[in-house]
């Protein structure tokens, strides 16, 4: 599956690619929300893990553009928060993730969060 991780922090990104690529998953990177929207539009990943604390344009607005564009609209996103506050979870859903998880990454989490999204994703690409 084709993988676009939009994280800033570089210990996290390291983190996650490491393990999506161990997976088999083909990885792209952003470091921030500006780059996320560009290469989503570009790229058209399977799937993409939004952190929702970076720099330049934070998660929240990058998921609310990529999912407002006709294009790019179709891709899960899966929100990434280190800093979980009450609320959260929701607005992450009403801006337009698919998913919400938290950090520090839990490795069996990962595993099976992106299992069923990669078996989502490739029932919905054989329609």
């Amino acid at each position: 599956m084709r993988i676009l991780v939009a994280e800033d922090v570089p210990d996290n990104l390291i983190l996650l690619q490491s393990i999506l690529e161990a997976s088999g998953h083909r990885i792209s990177v952003a470091c921030n929300g500006e780059e996320a929207i560009a290469l989503a539009t570009a790229q058209l990943p399977d799937l993409i893990l939004m952190d929702l604390s970076m720099p330049i344009i934070d998660g929240w607005e990058a998921t609310r553009q990529i999912k407002s564009q006709s294009s790019t609209s179709h891709i899960p996103i899966l929100a990434l928060t280190a800093h979980a506050m009450p609320g959260d979870r929701e607005r992450a859903f009403s801006v337009g993730c698919n998913d919400y998880l938290t950090k520090p990454i839990d490795l069996e989490q990962i595993d099976r969060v992106l299992a069923f999204w990669s078996a989502l994703v490739l029932s919905s690409s054989r329609l």
